[in-house]
């Protein structure tokens, strides 16, 4: 079996964002691409993941980087990680000479977003990723640490994704990074954190800026880097709670057209005719043409940070972009810059003024790594992971399984990805949706 092989029998998927099946990825662009970046940015503020896994496995992390880097055919592989990770990068450096190859260190600034990959491309290579585009355009690849560490796992211990590093942050006695299956009930997650200090809270999937809310009988996922927990009345609870014809309304009817949101934006920095104060405006009037810029929108929600009026533009893009999915309409932003724009050194935003604008300063603190994965009495594990279409249940209701074992494949010809129990134990409900298996 060839390592492309290997990757997509362990169900490995992009780890630090939208889940892109990692074999589709590296297959795409062997032989297409000059340089290789490890993402260990640690993008969100408070998120600590990345920078731990890395520190406690740097040589299994750079064992990867070299068989990746050798099937795709790179001249150039590069650890991107922010220059105030000390101790991580002092680790790296000593591990480093042990290894009969060429890495780098790319020391970044301490800005958000910058484990945004067209952020990171341009930061480490100085090319600007097109409109719409991949990086694989410019030649370059991109894998997330957490991902390396499920391909050193898959190619040298022949194990798939069936755990998940996450850090539980907020409201909890005990903040700490836990190791669990696959499939672990949030509700797990904070008791094995000691439990919650507050009773009227709200769980958030993800950081404080790109996170979404779930509740405590959701599950961790092969996506899930951290669990964040805050009272109801925080102000990034009521920003991702909002109900949509409020969030509509208000910029309708209070939109100054400031263009802060446009001029903070890390698109439009980078030099994309992406104006969000536009899209802000046009919500009012439908003019498709115009709101198909939406599509250039990252997400990253420094729009919400910055908006004078507590406006919500990143919501009202993400509507747009449902909407124009809805009436079938295509992304047309194909252009390529050849410049980023001239103030963009000056408007990057360090992540403690994010932390001090919403309100999260009690929350900065150390989550200790606890290495060793916990035991949970069932999991529910989701067949969709991943971007592409959900795994189809291969086993049925009433059947063993041992942990890593196959439960959902992918159809021949489709892009997604398979999923592995996660725990010893017997399966006691099958849907389109999920398995659960108790042990």
């Amino acid at each position: 079996m060839n390592i492309i092989q290997q990757i997509k029998t362990a169900g490995i998927v992009g780890a630090g964002g939208a889940g892109f099946p990692t074999y589709y990825k590296l297959e795409t662009a062997k032989q297409k691409v000059d340089t290789y970046i490890i993402n260990a940015a640690e993008c969100e503020p408070l998120i600590q993941v990345d920078k731990q896994i890395l520190k406690i496995y740097p040589q299994k992390i750079l064992a990867s980087c070299i068989e990746i880097g050798n099937l795709l055919g790179v001249k150039k592989i590069v650890i991107a990680i922010k220059e105030k990770y000390h101790d991580t990068i002092e680790i790296l450096q000593q591990v480093l000479p042990k290894f009969d190859h060429k890495i780098e260190i790319c020391y970044l600034e301490n800005f958000y977003p910058a484990g945004d990959e067209f952020s990171l491309v341009y930061e480490v290579t100085g090319r600007i990723v097109p409109e719409g585009g991949l990086p694989l355009e410019v030649g370059v690849v991109v894998n997330n640490v957490v991902t390396l560490l499920n391909i050193y796992n898959a190619l040298y211990e022949n194990l798939p994704v069936i755990t998940r590093a996450v850090s539980v942050i907020g409201e909890v006695y005990h903040p700490k990074t836990l190791v669990v299956p696959v499939g672990t009930q949030i509700k797990n997650l904070l008791e094995f954190c000691g439990g919650t200090k507050i009773s009227s809270y709200t769980v958030i999937d993800g950081g404080p800026m790109m996170g979404k809310i779930v509740s405590l009988d959701d599950v961790v996922t092969k996506r899930t880097s951290a669990i964040l927990v805050l009272p109801d009345e925080h102000p990034i609870v009521r920003m991702k709670s909002l109900p949509e014809k409020f969030f509509l309304y208000q910029t309708k009817s209070a939109c100054e057209q400031c263009r802060d949101c446009t001029e903070i934006c890390p698109r439009y920095l980078l030099g994309h005719d992406f104006e969000c104060h536009k899209i802000q405006r046009s919500v009012s009037y439908q003019t498709d043409e115009l709101l198909t810029e939406a599509y250039l929108c990252c997400e990253c929600g420094l729009c919400d940070w910055v908006c004078p009026m507590n406006l919500l533009p990143r919501r009202v893009n993400q509507k747009v972009k449902q909407m124009l999915i809805q009436k079938n309409i295509k992304n047309p932003h194909h252009r390529k810059p050849f410049k980023v724009r001239s103030l963009k050194e000056y408007r990057k935003v360090p992540p403690e003024r994010i932390i001090s604008r919403f309100e999260l300063q009690q929350y900065v603190s150390s989550a200790t790594l606890e290495p060793d994965t916990k035991e949970v009495p069932e999991v529910k594990i989701p067949l969709l992971q991943h971007i592409g279409v959900p795994a189809v249940p291969t086993i049925k209701v009433g059947d063993k399984v041992k942990k890593g074992d196959l439960i959902g494949d992918i159809p021949e010809g489709k892009l997604g990805s398979p999923v592995h129990s996660s725990i010893d134990g017997e399966v006691v409900q099958v849907t389109k949706e999920y398995i659960k298996i108790k042990r």
